[in-house]
Order: structure tokens, then sequence, then C-alpha cells
């Protein structure tokens, strides 16, 4: 019993990441958000709403992969949210669908 609390001990610490990788995740998020906030003042005509969504895509990855542990957790869980993301795109395109077909 003690050895399957020391594994899950030891494998515990070692999903856990250096301050100087949550570091450099939040500069990146800070340059992303700088980013996104040049783009949106530039004039790149119906580009603009792709390249911000990209963005916020890649920052979605980079908070739910480092803050949110989501890079260690099991597949199925991973599987769970990949479903989630997908019902919820097909949402968002069926309503934009009808809305373009009024």
């Amino acid at each position: 019993m003690d050895s399957e609390k020391e594994k899950a001990i030891h494998e515990h610490e070692s999903h856990s990441h250096e301050y100087g990788v949550y570091i450099l995740v939040f500069f990146g998020l800070l340059a992303l958000t700088a980013i996104t906030v040049s783009i949106a003042g530039l004039n790149l005509g119906s580009l603009t709403l792709t390249v911000a969504l990209v963005i916020a895509t890649i920052k979605t990855c980079l908070v739910a992969n480092y803050f949110m542990h989501v890079k260690f957790d099991s597949p199925i869980f991973k599987v769970f949210i990949a479903v989630c993301i997908v019902i919820f795109a097909t949402m968002i395109g069926l309503t934009f669908f009808d809305l373009i077909f009024r």
C-alpha cells in the first residue's frame, strides 16, 4: 500500500513544472495579447477576426496545458474536452449559418 502511495506522489511531482516554465508561458500570453490588440487596430478586412480567433485558440491551449495541467491528464479526459469543443463549435457554426441565410 505504501508503494502505491509513493508512486502516486512521485507521479504528481514529475508533472509539476518549474517556475521558469510558468513565467515563459505568462510572457507568451502577454505577447499574444499585445499582438491581438495590435491586430485590432489594423485594417485587415475579414482576416482581422480570423487572426484574433487563431491567437485566442493558441492562448487557450497554453492556459489549458500549463496552468490547468491538461497536458498530463489521462487520454479519456482529453477526448471529453475535444468532444465538448466540437459540440460547441458545431452549435456556433449552426448559429452563424442560420444568421447568414435569413
